[in-house]
């Protein structure tokens, strides 16, 4: 295969990734949405296009495996062929947390619970998306950079998740009754917060495509890093 067609299969390649970030992304959102307000047909909507994200997974993995098999690249395009694999497995995980989140909603739908509970989700489930997005921007610049400076981030989905947490422990405290519709609902906040950890994962790819160094940047200094070639 002539480099130009290579390039271009790597291109179309990168491009699917970013689409499928753009999906996430929005699901994110909206899993939070459909939670707030209670929202049983976007819920399932949110679950079946799980079974889409799945199959683009599976798709973009079998292409970037054709690539290598039939072209057997070296160096930064091996890494950058490395990383879209990996990439597109996080994002996969991202929504089954989304997807988690609306089959949460749909367990919610026949019992009531104090709206106030659910307000401070949407800030968490926006930096979370805010960090995925710059995760995606530095995939696609090539930006290592930007890559290690999205997972300190993760300290504010961190603090928020701390404080809706407390919020439902005393919901718990003050009306036993909630404990199991509280219960339900912490398993929300735990896909979130599972979310933002998933976005570290893609930069440290960003950052092994760009440098041919892997490092789990939630601990550098307890890990000597991967050298790739």
């Amino acid at each position: 295969m002539p480099r130009t067609l290579f390039d271009r299969d790597l291109q179309a390649l990168q491009n699917q990734i970013l689409q499928l970030g753009s999906e996430v992304e929005e699901n994110l959102i909206t899993a939070v949405t459909t939670l707030q307000q209670f929202d049983a047909r976007t819920a399932r909507m949110l679950i079946h296009a799980d079974e889409d994200i799945n199959a683009a997974r599976i798709k973009i993995g079998l292409d970037a495996l054709t690539l290598i098999a039939t072209q057997q690249p070296f160096a930064g395009d091996m890494r950058r062929i490395a990383a879209i694999i990996e990439i597109v497995g996080e994002l996969e995980r991202i929504h089954d947390y989304v997807k988690g989140i609306a089959k949460i909603s749909l367990m919610l739908q026949e019992t009531p619970i104090n709206p106030a509970l659910l307000r401070d989700f949407s800030p968490m489930a926006e930096k979370s998306r805010e960090m995925l997005h710059n995760s995606l921007t530095a995939f696609a610049e090539r930006d290592a950079a930007l890559a290690r400076q999205i997972p300190p981030e993760d300290d504010v989905v961190d603090e928020l998740y701390n404080q809706i947490y407390l919020q439902l422990l005393q919901a718990i405290m003050q009306k036993p009754e909630m404990v199991e519709q509280v219960n339900t609902l912490s398993w929300a906040l735990h896909n979130l917060e599972r979310a933002a950890d998933r976005v570290i994962n893609i930069c440290e790819w960003v950052v092994y495509m760009v440098e041919g160094v892997y490092r789990e940047m939630d601990s550098e200094l307890e890990a000597p890093p991967f050298v790739g070639r």
